[in-house]
């Protein structure tokens, strides 16, 4: 039995070594320098709002997700919102957070992802399970595509009463951020001006929600996709300018060839980097 014993100790410690080895992600802060899980938790748990940034089709930032969601739920009050909820969905979205009509419901009511059920869903079930408020926070995605055609003057033509599902217009635009700059460059010509507007238009929309929903005290989780929250852009950009006195904190994905040393065009992106083997399976 001793030899028995020791095998097995013997297998389960080259288990470990070799998961240490092979690690599917590593923990960074902003400054490039290893950081582990507790610490980081430990730093978020002091704020008042958590941006998390991922690749949509991540299993790690998915997971991370969650893990950091539950974890933060032991210790704080929590108010969750997502930009793959869009705002005119919140009322169906309640409905099934209160137990009113059942998942079927809530995908016959509500545009979900094609990867709720594997990547958000459980989200939303710790949310109704802990009895949360969970803001759909992005504006309706019809509005986004009519601003990438015409611009902010095509937001003139929205009924008054659906202008309540987006933010206050006139919506502010700073065409000087890196962030919008850098969409510029993804479609030439003219119509392609006015895709950061539309980027603009989702951000402005997400940080006013954001601030709708935000209880004091309480540590409210937004998930959205990295370049809305990169570089403290996008929707902190916005939320910070209706909100200073409220204490932020951000976490973005990123992929590498190799994960043990964090590349410099990734430093500094958020305060904390999930950086992933770029072999990692996605879920879509």
């Amino acid at each position: 039995m001793k030899r028995y014993g020791a095998l097995l100790t013997g297998l389960i410690i080259s288990i470990i070594t070799l998961a240490q080895d092979k690690p599917a992600y590593i923990l960074y802060n902003a400054k490039g320098k290893k950081i582990s899980y507790r610490k980081m938790l430990h730093t978020i748990e002091k704020k008042d709002v958590l941006f998390i940034g991922e690749f949509h089709n991540n299993p790690i930032s998915h997971w991370m997700e969650l893990e950091v969601t539950k974890d933060c739920g032991k210790s704080r009050q929590l108010v969750l919102g997502a930009e793959m909820f869009e705002q005119d969905n919140q009322d169906a979205l309640n409905l099934y957070l209160a137990g009113k009509i059942s998942g079927k419901g809530l995908d016959s009511m509500a545009r979900l992802w094609k990867n709720y059920p594997t990547d958000y869903a459980p989200l939303v079930e710790y949310a109704k399970e802990n009895k949360l408020a969970f803001a759909a926070s992005n504006v309706p995605r019809r509005y986004a595509a009519l601003v990438a055609r015409g611009g902010f003057d095509a937001l003139d033509t929205v009924p008054v009463k659906e202008k309540a599902w987006m933010a206050p217009l006139p919506i502010a635009y700073d065409s000087t951020l890196p962030g919008y700059k850098n969409m510029l460059g993804m479609i030439p010509g003219h119509s392609g001006s006015n895709l950061p507007k539309a980027q603009a238009l989702k951000d402005a929309t997400m940080a006013h929600f954001i601030s709708q929903y935000y209880k004091p005290g309480s540590l409210f989780i937004h998930y959205n996709g990295s370049y809305h929250s990169e570089n403290y852009e996008g929707i902190v950009w916005y939320l910070t300018q209706q909100r200073p006195e409220l204490k932020y904190a951000t976490i973005t994905t990123v992929s590498q060839k190799d994960i043990h040393t964090l590349l410099a065009e990734n430093k500094g992106k958020a305060d904390f980097i999930i950086c992933v083997d770029e072999d990692m399976t996605t879920t879509y």
